[in-house]
């Protein structure tokens, strides 16, 4: 069942992948085309979107696809859908969008339909836009296909063009003083691929900025530093922590170990996520943005239902977050990134 997924695609799949990235980077537009990107304020910009996928413990198949809309500058959710989705595609490094943009594609679909006053005029996107192995990563091919502006935010380095997370990088991050400063990604080829943000004064870890669509580079990262309540921009963070959400209201008590379950049942309440007095805002905002806590009104060593972000994604550079970016250490038995 969940193994179908999980098997390389023979390589004249891949070589059809290649050539649909080719064929959509052609229409990938890095300048600014709004009128709000032009403006220092970003006057006239009212909604920004996030989304992400979230996967299920152990099963190569089933995940949850979020899209988050918020408003701007307050950075409150006023719109949310997450649905279960099966994957059909499996994970191979360069070829992400294949495994994750269909389902966002839907999102972004059924928003139109249902609510488009509350349509996204620009969607921050948990991966790399220009910066990947063929110029074209997750948050390219979302915009392309949708004709919205994105922005591809990655929480790893994805190593390319020359790039590396070596000693030089890591000097080059150690000069990164306070929230918003930041370094170019320059590759061999003397293109800039991206930028390294620091997006919180409390973070010591960058974000990697690229472009995805509709977008100029340096609107993406002031963009990006303005959604930063914590490290990770707001509807990033705020489309992972509901699709993880959902994942454990579906699946309701899958995978809590047998003899908590009934105590589990009793107790489980939904986690406070929402920063500065939005619903279920986490109770200390004093504490630097890695030290909130998942769920501040439950003991933070119950048992969650299982999820998962996939290891190999990680590898790639996308934004998925670990644990410490958002709560407390997991239980020993739900598998979380490296």
């Amino acid at each position: 069942m969940a193994h179908a997924a999980a098997e390389r695609p023979p390589e004249e799949t891949l070589s059809l992948w290649k050539g649909e990235q080719a064929r959509l980077k052609a229409r990938v537009v890095d300048r600014d085309t709004e009128a709000w990107q032009r403006d220092p304020s970003f006057s006239g910009l009212q909604k920004v979107g996030g989304v992400d996928v979230s996967f299920v413990k152990g099963d190569s198949v089933r995940a949850c696809a979020s899209l988050v809309v918020l408003s701007y500058p307050e950075l409150k959710v006023v719109y949310e859908d997450s649905r279960m989705v099966g994957l059909k595609a499996p994970y191979v490094s360069g070829f992400l969008a294949f495994r994750e943009v269909p389902f966002l594609v839907e999102l972004v679909q059924r928003l139109q339909e249902k609510e488009p006053d509350l349509m996204p005029q620009v969607i921050l996107v948990d991966g790399n836009g220009v910066l990947h192995q063929r110029g074209f990563g997750v948050a390219c091919h979302l915009g392309v296909l949708t004709e919205l502006p994105c922005i591809g935010v990655a929480k790893k380095l994805l190593q390319v063009d020359g790039l590396e997370n070596n000693a030089l990088h890591k000097e080059k991050i150690v000069l990164l003083q306070a929230g918003g400063d930041t370094f170019p990604l320059i590759g061999s080829s003397g293109t800039v691929l991206g930028m390294a943000l620091r997006s919180h004064d409390h973070s010591t870890k960058p974000l990697y900025v690229s472009v995805g669509h509709r977008i100029s580079l340096e609107v993406a990262v002031r963009l990006t530093h303005h959604c930063c309540r914590f490290r990770i921009p707001e509807p990033i963070r705020q489309a992972d922590i509901r699709s993880r959400e959902y994942i454990r209201r579906t699946l309701g008590q899958l995978g809590v170990a047998p003899a908590q379950r009934k105590d589990r049942s009793q107790k489980e309440q939904r986690p406070n996520a929402c920063p500065q007095g939005g619903p279920g805002a986490p109770a200390d905002q004093g504490r630097p943005p890695e030290c909130h806590g998942r769920d501040s009104s439950s003991d933070p060593k119950a048992p969650k239902p299982g999820f998962q972000k996939q290891k190999d994604q990680q590898l790639e550079g996308t934004g998925h977050q670990e644990d410490s970016d958002l709560w407390p250490p997991s239980p020993a038995w739900v598998q979380s990134p490296p």
